[in-house]
């Protein structure tokens, strides 16, 4: 079963195992689950089937040459933010980016992301 690239969404299992593929580069699912175990209770055949759907998904890439398969991610980490919050400012703001940095811009946001937040700005009117 294979999907259109361009329009699958990882789930949160999923892009918990690409931001370690992201961090790491390709590895096993031994040394994918030894990252995600230091986090979480999951268990080796858990991180073998995520892998494995992801493979049918086309988000990960699966090298078979050696006795264990070694994955990496199919698409770069920035490609994938782009994809999601695209799709996340289609669904939840209308269509408005303004919407959802005002949104995510809050108290909480400290005055070193704030001031990067105004060099991007800047940057982006030059």
């Amino acid at each position: 079963m294979t999907h259109e690239n361009s329009t699958v969404k990882p789930t949160e299992a999923e892009l918990t195992l690409l931001n370690i593929l992201w961090n790491m580069g390709p590895a096993t699912v031994r040394q994918v689950h030894d990252v995600v175990s230091v986090s979480q209770n999951t268990g080796y055949t858990t991180v073998l089937k995520i892998l494995q759907i992801m493979h049918e998904k086309s988000l990960v890439i699966r090298d078979e040459s050696n006795r264990a398969h070694v994955y990496s991610a199919a698409k770069s980490e920035t490609q994938t933010q782009t994809s999601l919050i695209k799709d996340l400012i289609s669904k939840a703001f209308g269509g408005s980016t303004s919407k959802l940095v005002m949104r995510a811009i809050d108290d909480s946001t400290s005055a070193q992301e704030i001031d990067d937040i105004r060099q991007l700005l800047n940057s982006l009117e030059k």
